[in-house]
């Protein structure tokens, strides 16, 4: 399945010169939908996970789905405030400014296998520091799984040596 015509170009949004990869229209159509998790579930079936991270908020759309996929858990990652129980905390660097995420303290057990999911890598400011937040817990990394991934912005390279998987490249 052609996975890339299911995502619509928006230019100049959300201001001018960018080209917005809108996967709203990939969401909306029940058979690419499915695809994309299938797709997923296959790539990370024998990989031996057992929890998926989803980043606020676009990762929950695609982890929690995969998840019940592979029969495991899923783990949400935060913004700041959002979770009620102790949390591990990381700052993150944004293209102006900094950002923060917060996953539960006792969310992950010390020495489980973590696949973090997302719509899109474009810097990989985003899963690094999702990746820190794994090793906060004790856990560890088994794989990455982003629906798209912009390749001219580099960001696989800041990830660490582990599986990643993109459906769709730009």
């Amino acid at each position: 399945m052609d996975l890339k015509a299911l995502i619509r170009d928006i230019p100049d949004f959300p201001k001018p010169g960018i080209l917005f990869r809108d996967i709203t229209t990939l969401l909306r159509d029940p058979d690419g939908l499915r695809h994309t998790i299938k797709t997923l579930a296959d790539h990370y079936a024998d990989l031996e996970i057992d929890y998926i991270l989803g980043m606020e908020s676009r990762g929950f759309i695609f982890g929690v789905p995969l998840a019940v996929q592979l029969g495991v858990g899923f783990i949400p990652v935060r913004k700041p405030g959002k979770l009620p129980a102790a949390v591990h905390s990381v700052e993150y660097d944004l293209e102006y400014g900094t950002d923060r995420l917060e996953m539960h303290q006792d969310a992950l057990p010390k020495g489980c296998r973590i696949l973090i999911v997302d719509d899109l890598i474009a810097t990989g400011g985003t899963a690094a520091a999702t990746v820190d937040l794994v090793a906060a817990a004790g856990a560890q990394l088994a794989g990455f799984g982003f629906i798209v991934e912009l390749t001219d912005l580099g960001g696989r390279d800041r990830l660490p040596n582990v599986p990643i998987v993109s459906l769709v490249q730009y």
